[in-house]
């Protein structure tokens, strides 16, 4: 099977192409600099042209035994969310999710899957309370970008094709959000943000790739899948915990008011809420995760270091 990763060369993209040439798939990335592809993987993963918005350059690729997967987006916890900065939030969905529609309909037969990235913020700020899949779309700005981005390649299904949509919580692995965490709790000077009883849902990257892998390969799964570990925690459990991975203390919080005031809405909907996504359909599909509790994902990502 040829798998094409739209958004693998990013921290996601990356784990998932190599996991998958692990397994004897052949892996494409279609990229604005298609040159650079293999030496950022070496020769086991090829580059493609790709210009962001069309599926011009790699649609021909596209065979009855294809995977597409869509995780291309601009990364929404990189500052604050300015005007613009929630435009190009948007935009780079949409973009990614017309230039999927677009292969699909240049392509000569359709794909075997499409597995459409997406986000737990669909659901919104919650409180303690598990949610699966069936649960509604929230109100928020995430939650608008998330139903928008997963609605982005729904056209697919009417084409015949099995479409799997990932809502992905924070992704543990040697970058990535944990890479931000890290610089405070090593000083010991990391803690719980805002009052702490906000959930966390996590995954670690090999679970989220592995999970991805498992939904390409597994036929008749389609929907919505929870991309989040077992283990729920609150930002008071998570902090406590990779306080123990280091070492260190991390009892001092990052007050709520002070988080809004340096990054404002930005703080409000990534940091200070949360939801407890449960991976239900996961879990029922029979996924097993490699990382189901969080201290041992953290000592697993810290032993990589």
């Amino acid at each position: 099977m040829r798998t094409i990763i739209l958004g693998g060369t990013g921290f996601i993209g990356k784990a998932l192409s190599r996991l998958l040439v692990s397994q004897g798939v052949e892996v494409v990335v279609p990229s604005r600099r298609p040159d650079k592809v293999p030496a950022l993987f070496g020769p086991s993963v090829r580059g493609a042209a790709f210009d962001g918005v069309s599926g011009a350059g790699w649609a021909e690729l596209v065979t009855a035994d294809t995977a597409i997967v869509n995780l291309a987006g601009e990364n929404i916890a990189d500052g604050r969310w300015t005007p613009d900065k929630k435009r190009r939030i948007l935009e780079s969905r949409l973009n990614a999710g017309a230039a999927v529609m677009d292969a699909l309909r240049r392509a000569k037969t359709p794909p075997a899957v499409l597995v459409q990235a997406s986000a737990v913020g669909y659901y919104g700020a919650r409180g303690p309370e598990s949610v699966g899949e069936d649960a509604p779309a929230g109100t928020n700005f995430l939650a608008h970008v998330a139903e928008r981005w997963e609605d982005s390649t729904s056209g697919a299904e009417a084409l015949g094709v099995r479409r799997a949509v990932v809502r992905t919580s924070m992704v543990l692995g040697w970058g990535g959000a944990l890479s931000k965490m890290l610089p405070a709790f090593c000083w010991g000077l990391g803690g719980p943000l805002g009052s702490g009883r906000q959930m966390v849902p996590w995954i670690h990257l090999d679970d989220e790739a592995g999970a991805v892998a498992f939904l390409i390969k597994t036929p008749g799964l389609s929907g919505p899948f929870n991309l989040a570990a077992p283990e729920a925690v609150d930002s008071r459990a998570f902090a406590r915990t990779l306080g123990r991975a280091l070492c260190r203390p991390a009892f001092l919080p990052a007050p709520g008011f002070a988080l809004r005031l340096l990054l404002g809405q930005m703080a409000e909907e990534v940091l200070l809420s949360g939801v407890r996504a449960e991976p239900t359909r996961l879990l029922a599909a029979g996924y097993r995760f490699r990382h189901p509790g969080l201290a041992g994902a953290l000592a697993d990502v810290l032993g990589r270091a």
